[in-house]
């Protein structure tokens, strides 16, 4: 008779197998396209041509006019490396307070007020990795034999976790030529914002840390990964991914998740205020060597190209 972890072992190889199976029969993703690009932003770097793409956004929306009242957005973010693996893969989001014109509210505490053109307002980025990724990138995901669909086999610890900044973010996409994707702006209400800020002080407190594989971690709030911390922000919500594993959910496909969640509970929650359309509104940076180079990796019909 086989004993019971053997066959449990047994079982997680032919799943795994069969997921593999299935992936490897998937078709060839939209990188594999080929797809024009502009060049004309070649020389700025990356974080200088994710904000102004952020001002421009915003500004339009907001379209001149004399503010009566606050208004609030957020945009969603992802970024990839050609192989999709997880652990160059990131989501993440930025989310703006627009000050309304004379009447002199206060800054959320812990944010700073700036200015562009005739607007003031506050930003925060909700970015979670462990604490030292920037310097030590080697993020452990999923480690052990069928560790992807056993949650008790990962090996992987649990780490103390950070919020980082946008520009810290977008550097780390520069560090290894990645893809970056964002949508929005995204209009939301005031109760979208405030349930944001709670997010940020759960993650700046300390009282939650980071997993990758949040599996068996999330329920109790013990640790969380990316994509949870900017999902559900009601609370720590979904799993997602092929058989509830989390499979393929990171990075471009884990953002998109978060806006198919954010389309349905948040807009039935009247936090979302205009509809997502997570494949029509992406916009894409791609890294290209040189100037006149083709893109090494390009999943976007419409994208800006960098290089540092």
């Amino acid at each position: 008779m086989n004993h019971p972890l053997q066959s449990s072992r047994s079982l997680a190889t032919i799943l795994i197998a069969c997921v593999l199976l299935l992936h490897s029969s998937f078709p060839a993703r939209a990188a594999e396209e080929k797809r024009s690009v502009d060049y004309s932003h070649y020389d700025e770097p990356l974080f200088d041509q994710i904000v102004d793409h952020i001002r421009v956004k915003v500004a339009a929306r907001l379209a001149d006019r004399k503010l009566t009242n606050d208004r609030y957005f957020i945009i969603p973010y992802a970024y990839e490396d050609k192989d999709v693996r997880p652990e160059l893969s990131h989501s993440f989001m930025t989310v703006i307070r627009v000050f309304a014109h004379g009447k002199g509210a206060s800054v959320t505490r812990g944010l700073k007020e700036r200015r562009y053109k005739n607007w003031n307002f506050e930003a925060f980025t909700i970015s979670w990795l462990p604490h030292d990724f920037d310097k030590n990138p080697d993020l452990c995901v999923f480690e052990g034999f069928g560790a992807r669909l056993i949650p008790d086999w990962n090996k992987c610890p649990v780490v103390v976790g950070r919020d980082f900044k946008l520009e810290e973010t977008v550097q780390l996409a520069v560090n290894v030529k990645n893809a970056v994707c964002m949508w929005g702006p995204y209009e939301i209400t005031k109760g979208a914002f405030d349930l944001a800020v709670k997010r940020l002080r759960l993650l700046d407190s300390g009282k939650i840390k980071y997993r990758a594989d949040d599996r068996i971690y999330r329920k109790d709030r013990v640790a969380i990964n990316c994509f949870h911390a900017m999902a559900g922000l009601e609370e720590l919500y979904p799993n997602g991914g092929i058989f509830g594993t989390g499979f393929k959910m990171w990075g471009i496909n884990g953002t998109a998740r978060v806006l198919i969640e954010y389309n349905d509970r948040g807009a039935k929650m009247g936090l979302l205020l205009e509809p997502m359309n997570e494949k029509k509104d992406r916009f894409g940076f791609v890294y290209a060597p040189t100037r006149d180079s083709r893109p090494i990796y390009n999943p976007f019909k419409v994208a800006s190209v960098y290089h540092r």
